[in-house]
């Protein structure tokens, strides 16, 4: 929204009608101790023509590098429509929609994202969203410790092929209530989670099998193997998904005999922008059997008195608003305004239009990684087919080529040494739709140059002992 400043008089003349002096005298309460002074060395304010070319020199200062980093964060094209909807007043500043009859534009919107979501993932039922999509897991694993009663143990199976931040998300959400992650292995060749490490723990007593696709190695995992291993073992089974990908590969709700029985996962990728670490928004589905143990809002559609159309809260038992500790779940807000451009997002592009994105993510990829490992000295890491992101091996330290490449404007992609130590020297890559011939040519150009630099160095290093 744009900011208008108000102009001396009218300042003077609300302070007039309050009787206060100054606006110094408004804050007159803190104690000159804990107030920081004068800050003279910000100089005078400037006018907006100004204040425009100063912030542009300081973009400029940074540079525009080309961004081939995923890890759940996704670089892709959003409509310049989303926004110029999404950032109108009427979405803009909407408030909780608690009373229907004032809210019911709101209430429509929050109604047309579900239906898309559940037809997209092909899932019985959607919430309104949660706050990202690493806490969408957390609820999701704190619904099937309630809903599967058959099981007392209290105990999840998790993919370390799992996003990282996922895995300590839920476990910091989930460790005071008594429920233990029991992490599953991935397969070393082909990257996806291990079936014989799974059939370790069968006939065992656990309430539900996390399913990852892809997973964060960008790997597709066989879903329909691990639903069906799920359900012969008495567990629920739970979907993380990428939403984009979900447009092109078998949704959650075909996987295996009869489906996920929940499905969560990060919304960003459905026209959110990158911007320094959010905003995001998760998002859940479940099958109709488990609804009313799904977390966060559901909008109904329904008919009043009338016959007219209208549209409500719906499946919302009074605790979860004022009696919050008998709650089956305390999340009490969602990431409203990021549905709103999602809604608008997915309304814009279609089913068609989010599948050719998805397969020119794929293809962009494959272009990438041909480009990188014809270089000779650089291997894909795992075999198992890929979205858009895929684990390279390179032939020396990560850190030190993306510090490198980082130089250059060029973000080339994910470390996985902190997570992930024993696959050595691996770089998560990433490309989406925005990343054009040249930009990976540029990529390929600038790795090209820091291989290079590398067997300079070494045979700098063995002349010197010859």
């Amino acid at each position: 929204m744009p900011f208008i400043p108000h102009t001396d008089k009218e300042v003077r003349q609300m302070l007039d009608v309050i009787g206060a002096e100054s606006i110094d005298d408004l804050f007159d309460e803190i104690p000159d101790a804990l107030r920081c002074g004068s800050l003279e060395s910000l100089g005078d304010g400037l006018w907006e023509q100004e204040i425009s070319t100063l912030m542009q020199e300081k973009a400029r200062e940074d540079g525009q590098p080309l961004c081939f980093i995923g890890a759940g964060a996704y670089d892709h094209h959003i409509p310049a429509a989303v926004w110029q909807l999404a950032t109108r007043g009427e979405y803009y500043t909407a408030y909780t929609p608690y009373q229907a009859e004032a809210s019911q534009g709101t209430l429509q919107l929050l109604y047309e994202y579900q239906s898309m979501m559940t037809e997209l993932m092909a899932m019985d039922v959607s919430n309104a969203s949660l706050y990202d999509g690493a806490s969408a897991l957390a609820e999701a694993v704190l619904m099937a410790v309630r809903a599967n009663r058959k099981s007392k143990s209290r105990r999840i199976l998790i993919p370390r092929a799992l996003h990282p931040h996922y895995r300590a998300t839920v476990h910091t959400l989930v460790k005071n209530q008594g429920i233990e992650l029991v992490e599953v292995a991935y397969d070393d060749k082909t990257g996806q989670t291990s079936l014989d490490d799974l059939n370790r723990h069968k006939g065992g007593d656990f309430a539900a099998l996390v399913i990852p696709q892809p997973n964060f190695f960008g790997v597709l995992e066989d879903v329909d193997v691990l639903a069906g291993w799920a359900q012969a073992n008495g567990m629920l089974s739970i979907a993380v998904v990428n939403p984009l990908a979900m447009a092109l590969l078998t949704p959650p709700g075909e996987w295996g005999p009869q489906g996920v029985d929940i499905c969560c996962g990060e919304g960003q990728p459905l026209g959110a922008p990158l911007s320094s670490g959010g905003p995001y928004f998760g998002f859940m589905c479940c099958s109709q059997k488990l609804v009313r143990q799904m977390p966060g809002r559901i909008i109904g559609r329904t008919v009043d008195l009338d016959g007219r159309e209208g549209f409500a809260l719906t499946l919302q038992a009074r605790e979860q608003h004022i009696r919050r500790s008998k709650a089956t779940s305390n999340i009490c807000t969602n990431q409203g305004l990021m549905v709103t451009a999602a809604t608008i997002h997915m309304s814009l592009m279609g089913a068609e239009g989010l599948s050719r994105i998805a397969r020119r993510c794929h293809g962009n990829l494959q272009l990438l990684v041909g480009k990188l490992t014809g270089l000779g000295e650089i291997e894909p890491r795992f075999s198992g087919s890929v979205f858009h992101e895929a684990v390279l091996t390179l032939p020396m330290e990560t850190r030190q080529v993306l510090r490198t490449l980082a130089a250059h404007n060029v973000l080339g992609g994910f470390d996985l040494a902190t997570h992930y130590p024993e696959l050595g020297n691996a770089l998560l890559i990433c490309a989406t739709e925005n990343r054009s011939g040249n930009d990976m040519d540029k990529y390929r150009l600038k790795m090209e140059q820091v291989l290079a630099s590398r067997r300079q160095g070494a045979c700098a290093t063995m002349a010197k002992f010859d």
